[in-house]
């Protein structure tokens, strides 16, 4: 009989002590705010002695993050014959209210943003130690550049969200 209660009776000991622990161990919801849906006010903590966060900066300076909906394919080319592939993934931090007008110009902007990556593959830019900081930020401040010109000052900075290079043999 002992042998065949043994199994549920650890099996409850265990879940009890499971639920347990995390209830003791979950954060404070005053202490720690994670908005999911990128809601910035939301997501930070009141300080109630001053009745709020009074350093806040004020909400049209608050940027978003527009995501391009494709990646960016490019070839890096050695003595005119492809030796890898570069894959880019590229998100835009722009000013709040600005993802109509990134959207409605983004044919010219993947077209600006393509030339730039050309050009930075073909002085070797993708060879090597690519991903070195010195690097990657002369790519990002190139294309910072670029898309000031082609949707205008309500870009603030370009992410570089993922990047592959594939050699190809």
């Amino acid at each position: 009989m002992i042998k065949k209660l043994l199994p549920i009776l650890l099996a409850l000991i265990g879940l009890s002590a499971g639920v347990g622990g995390g209830l003791m161990l979950r954060p404070n919801p005053e202490i720690v705010a994670i908005d999911p849906c990128g809601d910035t006010e939301a997501a930070k903590p009141k300080d109630a002695e001053h009745g709020g966060d009074e350093d806040a900066p004020p909400a049209d300076s608050a940027f978003e993050y527009v995501k391009l909906n494709n990646q960016f394919v490019i070839p890096d080319l050695d003595g005119g014959r492809v030796t890898a592939m570069v894959v880019l993934s590229l998100s835009l931090e722009a000013t709040t209210g600005s993802r109509e007008a990134i959207y409605a110009r983004e044919p010219k902007l993947r077209d600006a943003f393509l030339q730039v990556l050309f050009d930075h593959a073909n002085t070797g830019g993708f060879k090597g130690a690519f991903t070195d900081s010195s690097t990657m930020n002369a790519l990002r401040r190139a294309l910072v550049e670029v898309a000031q010109k082609t949707i205008g000052p309500q870009i603030n900075d370009v992410l570089v969200i993922d990047i592959v290079r594939q050699d190809i043999g």
